[in-house]
């Protein structure tokens, strides 16, 4: 039930979808002579658009998440192991053509996948399950493991949770699993705009020892624009989107703070 209200709510709050509204509403009350609102609601939309499709807004979104965990360019102790968050496999595709079909965040199995094999010891937790409203038969842990085989690593090696339908419950359900012990050291893989919320809810979840592994970077410059509306619009509904699970997580007590950071970082 919560996933099902989460989407729809975020289908109308979502910044590209607020536009249309915005314009297609605009139109209607032009056409039965509210010229005034019309004509507010048309200009505001089309602002909106200029400014989220071809500016800068997506990209100024996303560099406050993506900068708040520093990127790591060497891993030197050997990790205990290695937490993969779902995201990079589209389920539905998947399902309908009959192999793996890659998301937007397939970093995020591909790093996972290269720090296995340079760590054949490390233990991996593959955490996704179904977040379609309406789910089809594949889970994407097992699609990951799929997709981690292809890449070099053993299907049997991946330990899979396969229920999870958002981050929290990533948390709580790979914390059971992996029943980390004091003083180990565990990588959480995952996008770096999603990184805050992730280590945040993990923490809250009580996973200790758990160390920021950010890819799958989207930024470029926090003042450069887009030269497809589709693209900018696309940048700003994904950030968009996080900075409203940020505050949802923390309103609802799932995090600590506001913009989770390093250890010892606050806001």
């Amino acid at each position: 039930m919560f996933l099902i209200i989460a989407k729809v709510a975020f289908f109308f709050l979502r910044p590209s979808n607020v536009i249309l509204f915005l314009v297609l509403g605009g139109a209607v009350l032009l056409l039965v002579k509210w010229r005034r609102t019309g004509t507010t609601l048309v200009v505001v939309g089309a602002l909106l658009m200029l400014a989220c499709g071809l500016g800068p807004v997506g990209n100024m979104l996303f560099v406050p998440l993506e900068s708040r965990f520093p990127r790591v360019t060497e891993v030197v102790t050997p990790p205990t192991g290695i937490v993969v968050l779902g995201g990079a496999v589209d389920t539905v595709r998947t399902e309908r053509h009959g192999q793996v079909a890659l998301a937007e965040s397939a970093e995020r199995v591909t790093a996972a996948a290269a720090l296995a094999r340079r760590f054949p010891e490390a233990r991996i937790v593959l955490s996704g399950g179904q977040v379609a409203i309406f789910p089809g038969t594949v889970q994407e842990a097992d699609a990951m493991v799929t997709l981690m085989a292809s890449l070099g690593v053993h299907s049997r090696r991946p330990v899979l949770e396969d229920r999870s339908q958002n981050t929290w419950q990533n948390a709580v359900y790979s914390l059971d699993l992996a029943k980390p012990q004091p003083g180990e050291r565990w990588l959480l893989v995952t996008s770096a705009f999603h990184m805050p919320r992730a280590i945040g809810v993990f923490r809250k979840a009580g996973w200790t020892g758990i160390t920021a592994y950010p890819v799958d970077y989207r930024s470029t410059s926090d003042h450069l624009g887009f030269t497809s509306v589709s693209r900018g619009l696309r940048f700003t509904d994904i950030a968009v989107r996080e900075w409203i699970g940020l505050v949802a997580y923390y309103l609802t007590g799932r995090t600590d703070s506001l913009l989770p950071g390093p250890d010892g970082v606050r806001k």
